[in-house]
């Protein structure tokens, strides 16, 4: 607690903490969202904080596939249109959204829930990893797709991944790296201008 949270009231300097242990919030962001909840209507705070609490206790993780959802199984996993010989697998469930939004693909996800970064102390174990080998053991998932994100830990999270698949004559594939529409040339870095060339497609 700083000397400007010492010196709230004891409700405000509570709250200004709690917003502070979120990721991305700093003190000073934290003392700017909780004086704003001070400043709005009463019924809007009650809404606010009742959202919070239907969060913790009306939402579960799927069983099949770790996904954040109301019903276990989740809605994806219920669906017996989607591919079931696919996987795909990503770090957290908004990635679910995203790749959903593209409409361009028709299989089931796995959710890791985080990606290996020793500094942080988050190792394999600390994943859904074992999760993930269990679906596979049916002999029925023939492609595992790797959608951690494009940085040291996703890039490390993956490898660790294939190796552990690659045995059990799973395919593992990763999603293509390259360059992002609308983008020039001159303001690529290097890894992104690599993998694009390496990714090069049949015009």
């Amino acid at each position: 607690m700083n000397d400007a949270t010492a010196a709230a009231a004891a409700p405000v300097a509570r709250l200004i903490d709690e917003f502070h242990k979120l990721p991305g919030v700093g003190p000073k962001s934290a003392q700017r969202l909780t004086y704003h909840l001070l400043r709005i209507p009463h019924e809007d705070a009650l809404a606010l904080a009742q959202a919070i609490i239907e969060l913790k206790e009306k939402t579960v993780l799927c069983s099949v596939c770790q996904n954040v959802t109301e019903q276990d199984p989740c809605v994806i996993c219920r669906d017996d249109g989607r591919d079931r010989a696919t996987i795909c697998v990503v770090e957290e469930p908004l990635d679910i959204l995203a790749v959903e939004r593209t409409r361009g693909f028709h299989g089931l996800y796995h959710v890791l829930h985080g990606v290996i970064s020793p500094m942080d102390g988050i190792g394999p174990d600390d994943l859904k990893v074992g999760e993930l080998l269990a679906r596979l053991r049916g002999g029925s998932v023939h492609e595992v797709i790797m959608a951690t994100n494009p940085n040291l830990e996703g890039e490390a999270t993956s490898m660790y991944i294939s190796r552990l698949l690659t045995p059990l004559g799973v395919r593992v594939t990763r999603l293509a790296r390259g360059l992002p529409m609308g983008s020039d040339l001159e303001y690529a870095d290097d890894v992104t201008l690599s993998r694009a060339l390496e990714n090069r497609q049949d015009v």
